[in-house]
């Protein structure tokens, strides 16, 4: 936001109290986390800084498979690298958590994102905020033609629940599906 809220993935702040922030114009500050889901690997942080430009949150639900999008980032030191590719999956699921909840529903796109570009913006062709990048799938750890990024419709609900309560809220049904054969 212009007030300074920027939002990234939970493993990029780590385990961290506090995390350091540098903008494009070479400006650094000091953030505070103001909170972090760890199920939907986002985090939310608070620079001390006023009229900044941001990224109009797009809507993830209408994203078109075949959609040209661009993924931003600073993969290997490499700052504000945009990398282009298209969606090719909606409502994803890796299932990369281990013993947790499972909220996985990422937009796949072939954009190259590697190491260092995660909690980048994925952005539409209007340059709407569609996506955090978040994962790649590779044997090798760097990009081999598959990236995740968490769809902004979630982003949306996370980041309101960390700005008002500091954490997510979330309402369990009790139901466990499975497959029948």
């Amino acid at each position: 936001s212009s007030d300074g809220y920027i939002v990234t993935n939970n493993h990029v702040v780590g385990e961290n109290n506090e995390a350091s922030v540098v903008l494009n114009d070479k400006r650094e500050f000091s953030a505070r986390i103001v909170g972090r889901d760890p199920a939907t690997d986002l985090a939310l942080l608070k620079i001390n800084a006023e009229n900044l430009e941001y990224l109009e949150y797009g809507d993830s639900d209408n994203v078109s498979i075949g959609e040209w999008v661009l993924a931003i980032g600073n993969p290997y030191n490499l700052t504000s690298t945009v990398t282009a590719g298209i969606i090719s999956a909606k409502a994803r699921q890796l299932e990369m958590s281990s013993g947790q909840m499972n909220f996985e529903s990422f937009l796949q796109t072939d954009a190259a994102v590697n190491p260092g570009s995660s909690g980048g913006a994925l952005v539409d062709s209007e340059g709407k905020l569609i996506g955090i990048n978040t994962a790649i799938q590779s044997p090798t750890g760097s990009y081999a033609g598959y990236s995740f990024a968490v769809p902004v419709n979630i982003v949306k609900e996370v980041v309101g629940d960390l700005m008002r309560y500091g954490r997510v809220k979330r309402a369990i049904l009790g139901v466990v599906m499975g497959e029948l054969n």
